[in-house]
């Protein structure tokens, strides 16, 4: 069964990274305050970017890989810039120094 992972832009103009089975339902979930409590608290909730995956264990990995990127690394996704998302991954710490 195809998992999704999907990220929302809620209404407080943060992102909610998830992943499901089934993507329309989620969102209607959402959007009627029955997703996560985040989402609850600020809805109402706009869909900007989502994958497909064969399995959902796939998708619920790329979930949890993408919740820990910043912002604008999350932005660059959007727009498929990945020059600029192979940038932001770079560590920015220089222990040589």
């Amino acid at each position: 069964m195809k998992g999704y992972m999907y990220i929302l832009r809620c209404s407080n103009g943060n992102y909610y990274t998830g992943s499901t089975k089934y993507l329309e339902l989620r969102i209607a979930q959402h959007q009627n305050g029955e997703g996560a409590n985040y989402t609850r608290k600020h809805g109402p909730v706009e869909l900007v970017y989502f994958e497909v995956f064969d399995r959902i264990d796939e998708a619920f990995y790329r979930e949890k890989q993408i919740q820990g990127w910043s912002r604008q690394k999350k932005e660059a996704l959007f727009v498929s810039d990945y020059d600029l998302i192979h940038e932001l991954a770079k560590c920015r710490n220089d222990s040589r120094a």
